[in-house]
């Protein structure tokens, strides 16, 4: 059974910041291999890798999710382990909901995640509206 993981994007200001940031990462490895690290491994790392996604939390909104395609465990310089989950680099922009802060990441069943917009949607990103307000007015059903 598939499960997700959902992440807090920590000091990403906007989509197109954490565009920019993965586009960076991607150009340091020549563009082959796109990878976030965590302290912790997953346990349900099967689970993951079977058709899971990220689920980024950017200014308090889920946003966009990344599929999973790999998760590897390393060692740093000092000898600690640590986790590099493997994400296919296209983003799908996903209906925002509102997410309390936590730290690190939760599993997030399937049937709990936001829906993806329509490929070629309008989203949240691309109007003037700030998205912390557009999706107070969703809840409230107003737009």
């Amino acid at each position: 059974m598939t499960v997700h993981l959902l992440r807090m994007a920590v000091r990403i200001e906007s989509m197109a910041h954490l565009t920019e940031i993965q586009t960076e990462r991607m150009a340091a490895t020549k563009g082959q291999r796109l990878f976030t690290y965590t302290r912790n491994m997953p346990r349900r790392v099967n689970e993951l890798t079977d058709g899971g996604s990220i689920y980024w939390v950017v200014k308090r909104l889920i946003r966009v999710r990344q599929e999973i395609i790999g998760i590897e465990q390393g060692t740093n310089d000092e000898g600690r382990k640590f986790c590099a989950i493997e994400l296919n680099p296209h983003h799908t922009l996903l209906e925002p909901r509102r997410q309390k802060a936590f730290q690190g990441w939760r599993y997030l069943k399937p049937e709990d995640a936001p829906i993806d917009l329509p490929v070629g949607a309008v989203s949240d990103i691309d109007s003037d509206m700030p998205p912390e307000m557009m999706a107070e007015l969703k809840e409230l059903g107003l737009i």
